[in-house]
């Protein structure tokens, strides 16, 4: 009977995409996405959370909670690259854009937006960016290259290379919190003219450093107002869909809860967990909100939505445990910048209408790279070959059709030249740390994390020991052996995507 109806559902699957191609009404999708979010920072995956999470908590209740689902990278740009190429960003670079970077997409590059534009989708990206521009394109005659003074630059020329030329009809937003220009942006002309040139924040932090960076901005510019208009203008948009035929893809990358940590008072003490926490509760009703206008509008019930975050918390999770003892990695070792589980296995719940059952939890190993790659299956969408090049479809495990993981092996990376390996249970971190930076002493006695071994590698089995305390590269040499050789295999090649299997 169980074989039955498997074969019944593969046999579903091309009815599936045909309907899709067929004009049919096709599903909505959203696409939420935190920054700097620890894996136990939620509710629904940390009990012991320190911090009330409703909405998100609600979202797992009514779809699928992923427990073992990874960015690409352990900081911002390279996360969001992979997650809108289906191509992991190790292949292409490492760092972060700085501020004035240009583009970091490759000329001709399909991303995700596009992709669902060509179904007859509406597409809009509503926060933060981080992706590259073309800065020098406004730049005075003259002015230095480098140059970050607010009027060295023409304001009034439209800024290209944003979000509206890689596949969005719509943009807003203020391209990242700490960096400049401090304005607004709307599509690619800023709302509002930068009049000074920020030298230093004017205003109060309520936890750890700004974290912003020098350069133009506006006068009257309210670092605390970010989030809120952010999701007023979401929720706007989610309301103007509401009579409209076409379907609609929003990407809502937040701002929040990265530095600054900026909750405005209605949040103030709204968790045990400090004003980190505070702003981790106002991400959850943004998130709540879009949610809420969802349902509405009646399009809930019509809307695929996807929660997920770029990489972990940031550092000042150490004091914060110390402190207020709630580890926002918890069960996991480790924060962003971090190859180790912490840095880059991040909250993922999935809600999608007619294949996730409410409640129900997936252990299978999942990457954002793999976003696209499912979402052409569902458009009946033919990838090209040089397109999502690591991109693993996982429509067939969502509709049960496969019971194990579309993928057995990931690499993870942050920094040039420090690479770990996941495959099945076996984690290999190729490097002599895990970490960016030395954790605390009185963090690693409390969580029983054992002093560095002063071995060349770590190796785990996440199966035994999630929390990766017992390094057993000293003791299983062939395995590390093994790993390597795989790493070094899939480093040297030109894709991972199975469709791309010769």
């Amino acid at each position: 009977m169980v074989l039955t109806l498997r074969l019944l559902a593969l046999c579903m699957i091309p009815l599936f995409c045909m309907a899709a191609r067929a004009g049919q009404k096709r599903m909505n999708i959203v696409l939420l996405y935190a920054d700097d979010l620890g894996y136990g920072d939620l509710g629904c995956y940390n009990p012991a959370s320190k911090i009330p999470t409703p909405q998100l908590d609600r979202l797992a209740k009514e779809g699928l909670r992923f427990t073992d689902a990874h960015s690409s990278s352990g900081i911002c740009t390279p996360s969001r690259y992979a997650l809108l190429t289906g191509r992991s960003h190790w292949r292409d670079f490492h760092g972060i854009d700085r501020g004035f970077d240009p583009p970091f997409f490759k000329p001709g590059q399909l991303t995700l937006p596009e992709m669902i534009r060509k179904h007859g989708y509406t597409t809009a990206c509503i926060g933060k960016w981080h992706l590259g521009w073309n800065w020098n394109s406004i730049r005075k005659p003259g002015s230095p290259p480098a140059s970050r003074k607010h009027d060295d630059f023409d304001w009034t020329r439209p800024i290209r290379g944003g979000a509206v030329d890689h596949g969005f009809d719509h943009y807003f937003g203020d391209n990242v919190i700490n960096f400049p220009p401090y304005t607004w942006i709307e599509n690619d002309r800023v709302l509002a003219v930068p009049d000074i040139t920020f030298t230093k924040t004017p205003q109060n932090t309520k936890e750890g450093q700004w974290e912003c960076r020098e350069g133009p901005g506006r006068s009257d510019w309210d670092f605390y107002q970010v989030l809120p208009v952010l999701t007023e203008k979401a929720v706007a948009y989610i309301h103007a869909r509401k009579d409209t035929d076409k379907p609609f893809f929003l990407y809502f990358p937040l701002p929040s809860p990265h530095a600054p940590i900026v909750p405005t008072a209605e949040f103030d003490g709204r968790s045990m967990a400090g004003a980190y926490g505070d702003f981790v509760v106002q991400t959850d009703d943004s998130c709540g909100r879009l949610l809420q206008a969802l349902r509405e509008t009646g399009l809930y019930e019509n809307t695929i939505i996807l929660f997920t975050a770029d990489n972990g918390a940031e550092a000042y999770a150490y004091p914060r445990d110390g402190k207020h003892d709630h580890w926002s990695s918890a069960p996991l070792r480790g924060l962003k910048r971090d190859i180790y589980e912490g840095g880059h296995r991040v909250p993922t719940l999935l809600k999608w209408p007619g294949l996730t059952r409410p409640g129900s939890v997936s252990g299978a190993l999942f990457s954002q790279v793999d976003v696209m790659a499912t979402l052409a299956a569902y458009l009946g969408h033919e990838l090209p070959r040089e397109s999502a090049e690591d991109s693993h479809d996982f429509l067939p495990y969502l509709k049960g059709v496969v019971e194990e993981s579309p993928r057995s092996t990931l690499v993870h990376n942050t920094f040039k030249d420090r690479y770990a390996i996941r495959h099945h249970e076996w984690l290999l971190v190729d490097h002599p740390t895990g970490t960016d930076r030395q954790p605390p002493e009185a963090w690693m006695k409390k969580h029983k994390v054992p002093p560095y071994s002063g071995l060349d590698a770590g190796l785990y089995n996440l199966k035994d020991d999630l929390g990766q305390r017992r390094n057993l590269a000293g003791e299983r040499p062939e395995k590390v052996a093994e790993l390597r050789k795989m790493l070094k295999a899939i480093r040297a090649g030109r894709h991972t995507a199975p469709r791309l299997a010769e």
